[in-house]
């Protein structure tokens, strides 16, 4: 498995996964800074890295998903080298388990990159400006846990994507999934019923006060369920003969 990883990892390298992963958390943060500047008075330290998380959850990273689960099974289905791959002697599954450990991974990155980001736009901002510097307390820990949930919530959302992506040899059917599982995300934000869609489960994991029973509903959907579909998708590809 180690060695299947291996590979995974040399792929990555070679497309534009890396581009991506640097790409998206650096939009977020670009809109931080000059947002920051265009400020008369500081905010706290909650407004910029919350409304970063909010930003990602809500929608950047639903569209990072695609883009990504796209961009990795392209690069099998590109070059059609899956009969290669499956002619291997190797079990099949580790193919596909790979790509989903990988897929999981650069969104990890991805995650931890906004924050980081975002915290150097606020920084940089307020060099410029240092009368916008921001109140109240920095809280790491906090915000690191939120955007650990706003993954794990995600990791269904990531698991319906990738098993299509795999699944079909365009990546239209991709596409389109994604694209309209986020514009119903963004045109349903307040539908009680949305802790229970896929696409809206990161973004539950800011709800609070009376809403909070969202964040464990989400959170346990979105992984629980998450890894389920994941280990479905894997078996259901692995004992597919023709792609």
């Amino acid at each position: 498995m180690l060695a299947v990883l291996s590979v995974e990892i040399r792929k990555l390298n070679r497309s534009l996964a890396a581009v991506l992963a640097v790409a998206a958390p650096s939009l977020i943060a670009i809109f931080t800074f000059f947002n920051l500047l265009r400020g008369k008075t500081p905010m706290p330290w909650d407004m910029w890295m919350v409304s970063a998380i909010g930003i990602w959850s809500f929608f950047m990273l639903p569209m990072s998903v695609t883009a990504l689960t796209a961009l990795v099974a392209h690069m099998e289905h590109g070059p059609k080298s899956w009969d290669h791959l499956r002619a291997l002697p190797l079990p099949r599954w580790r193919f596909y388990a790979a790509k989903a450990v990988m897929v999981l991974a650069v969104v990890a990155v991805m995650s931890a990159a906004t924050l980081l980001m975002t915290w150097g736009a606020v920084m940089l901002a307020t060099a410029i400006k240092p009368n916008l510097t921001p109140t109240g307390p920095l809280e790491v820990g906090l915000y690191a846990t939120t955007m650990g949930k706003v993954f794990l919530a995600a990791i269904l959302m990531a698991a319906i994507q990738l098993w299509i992506a795999l699944r079909f040899a365009s990546f239209v059917p991709a596409l389109v999934v994604g694209i309209g599982g986020t514009f119903f995300s963004v045109v349903a934000t307040s539908a009680r019923a949305g802790v229970f869609f896929p696409w809206q489960m990161p973004v539950n994991m800011l709800a609070s006060g009376d809403e909070a029973w969202r964040v464990t509903t989400a959170l346990g959907l979105g992984c629980g369920l998450g890894l389920v579909v994941l280990a479905l998708a894997i078996a259901h590809l692995a004992r597919r003969e023709v792609l």
